[in-house]
């Protein structure tokens, strides 16, 4: 494998929905892209445009409903208050739910730890997020840390936009282990 790609040939899906964390999911879709991963954006409605909190843009490129768990390597979950809306969105959850019980890594920020909340994917697990969520964390059954990224298993989470460096590191990391 090419060290400067070692991601060459994995999928990985980043999920979206209005109100997305823009630099959430712009660096961690480079960073993936940069080590040779193949990105794509998922939303609930392929091709609508979906705003992120200070106005960038973004098009779903495929359905949430399209994809199926044996299709991707990996599901990223980027924070903002997208996270409220990605779990009401049934094929989204159900996504994120199946990578988890099939062992795949599914990484979410900031925000979007919320999502593995409606995903019953926390009971047991250590993670981190967003403060004013842990206690919804915790409710589900995880045992919330303050730090910059957690990886318990193939569950990956991380605070915060200041953390994407570590976030990215523990997602490229996971990625290139399960290989």
């Amino acid at each position: 494998m090419n060290e400067a790609t070692p991601l060459r040939g994995r999928r990985v899906v980043i999920l979206v929905e209005q109100d997305y964390d823009h630099l959430d999911l712009d660096t961690t879709r480079a960073a993936l892209a940069g080590a040779g991963a193949v990105v794509q954006v998922v939303g609930p409605i392929q091709g609508r445009i979906y705003r992120s909190r200070d106005g960038q843009q973004i098009a779903a490129e495929i359905a949430a409903s399209a994809i199926r768990v044996a299709d991707v390597d990996a599901v990223i979950i980027p924070g903002g208050f997208a996270a409220d809306r990605i779990r009401l969105r049934h094929a989204m959850v159900d996504l994120v739910r199946d990578a988890v019980a099939a062992g795949k890594p599914v990484a979410a920020i900031d925000h979007g730890p919320s999502v593995l909340i409606n995903a019953k994917a926390l009971s047991g697990r250590q993670i981190t997020c967003w403060p004013s969520i842990a206690v919804d964390a915790k409710n589900a059954g995880a045992r919330y840390v303050d730090r910059p990224v957690v990886e318990d298993g193939n569950v990956i989470t991380a605070r915060k936009s200041d953390d994407l460096p570590f976030f990215t590191s523990a997602i490229i990391r996971q990625l290139t282990a399960s290989s």
